[in-house]
């Protein structure tokens, strides 16, 4: 038994995606006046990228089931007690980090979310499912929220935010990344500065896709 899979965690999730699941629709339509190329533009600039997300304000942007429990596998077996998520959204990636941190006997998950209603939302989240105590979740602009006050070491770090921030967000926490952390970025695809990062052979990270749409990467120690 676990966390993740009893009472309440486990309904409250099965909810939360079934309302992702059915929020879809509304999602597409908001960017559907924007063609391929403009997605992929907005999607990738570090300057526009806030209107594409600001089109999606009220989208519940969650990862996939599959990668809610690859997550909490990751954090579970790497035994994290200290973890920084990049875009909260609605906390369904927090709430599986958490109940990871909980059923390894403890830690603190630090994330950060932009959109102060989304940031409502999820501590209504993180409060239903028992996990509230875990986390602190920080409001506003990333580049200046995760750049003080983080833990002296940090075991596992998740990528979901704004693609074009990747590399950014990285930097701000690179240097506490213990030997071993794992980094989790979901649609890297999006962000291939990012990639290229991860993957250069001198860059201190082993890396490699994991799934569909996910890049799972390993600190291996400073380049």
């Amino acid at each position: 038994m676990t966390t993740l899979t009893t009472t309440p965690l486990a309904p409250l999730l099965d909810r939360l995606f079934d309302e992702a699941d059915a929020a879809s629709a509304e999602t597409e339509a908001a960017v559907a006046d924007l063609s391929d190329e403009a997605r992929t533009r907005l999607m990738r600039s570090k300057t526009d990228y806030r209107d594409l997300y600001g089109r999606l304000k009220n989208a519940p942007l969650a990862v996939s089931r599959e990668t809610g429990t690859l997550l909490y596998m990751l954090a579970r077996s790497s035994r994290a007690r200290t973890i920084v998520e990049f875009g909260t959204s609605f906390g369904i990636s927090t709430l599986h980090l958490a109940a990871a941190l909980r059923d390894n006997g403890g830690g603190r998950l630090i994330t950060s979310e932009f959109e102060p209603s989304k940031v409502a939302r999820a501590c209504d989240n993180l409060t239903a499912g028992g996990l509230s105590d875990l986390v602190e979740i920080r409001e506003g602009d990333a580049l200046r929220t995760l750049s003080v006050d983080l833990p002296d070491t940090i075991d596992l770090l998740l990528l979901d935010g704004a693609k074009a921030l990747y590399p950014e967000i990285l930097s701000l926490v690179e240097s506490r990344l213990r030997p071993g952390a794992l980094i989790v970025a979901d649609n890297a695809d999006d962000s291939p500065n990012y990639l290229a990062r991860m993957r250069a052979s001198v860059g201190g990270y082993l890396s490699t896709p994991f799934g569909e749409d996910v890049e799972l990467s390993m600190r291996i120690g400073a380049c």
